[in-house]
């Protein structure tokens, strides 16, 4: 794997941005605790379709430095909401990311699995919305001068 950067926080999250393929097991490893009775890991995918167009590939670029440190405080607000959260990682691929490979990964400890489960989903939220990462889809049939950067976050679901 090809780390592009990583962060261990002072507890022990690990925030990390990688141009290589993700490895689930690394980041399940990462969150293993004797105190844990739960560990929640989400995985991001690239999927072969999106508003019935052919999804070739994801292309994903980072303000590496800016979003570590963002990943980083994401923790601290999930630990300060959650706070039997035991240790969180987070895993964003960059670069280009075929159809069916991970380009995310989520993961989460914690002693019960109900807390592990709305931590997950807050930290991802939160990199979606908050992180300095921006993805480019690329279609079957398009111009590639066509495929344009978005933020991961579409604007009208933060008003919601």
């Amino acid at each position: 794997m090809s780390v592009a950067d990583r962060v261990i926080t002072n507890s022990g999250d690990v925030a990390e941005l990688t141009f290589g393929v993700l490895d689930v097991s690394q980041y399940s490893k990462s969150v293993h605790s004797e105190q844990a009775g739960a560990q929640v890991i989400f995985v991001g995918t690239t999927r072969d379709t999106f508003q019935d167009r052919k999804v070739i590939r994801l292309e994903y670029e980072a303000y590496s430095s800016l979003a570590l440190r963002t990943l980083t405080s994401i923790f601290v607000d999930a630990r300060r909401r959650f706070p039997s959260t035991i240790q969180c990682a987070v895993c964003h691929r960059l670069g280009n990311v075929p159809v069916g490979e991970a380009s995310i990964v989520v993961a989460v400890s914690s002693p019960h699995r109900k807390a592990g489960f709305e931590a997950c989903e807050f930290i991802l939220e939160e990199v979606k919305l908050k992180a300095q990462i921006w993805k480019r889809e690329w279609y079957e049939g398009d111009d590639p001068s066509q495929a344009t950067w978005k933020e991961n976050f579409p604007p009208d679901v933060r008003n919601e």
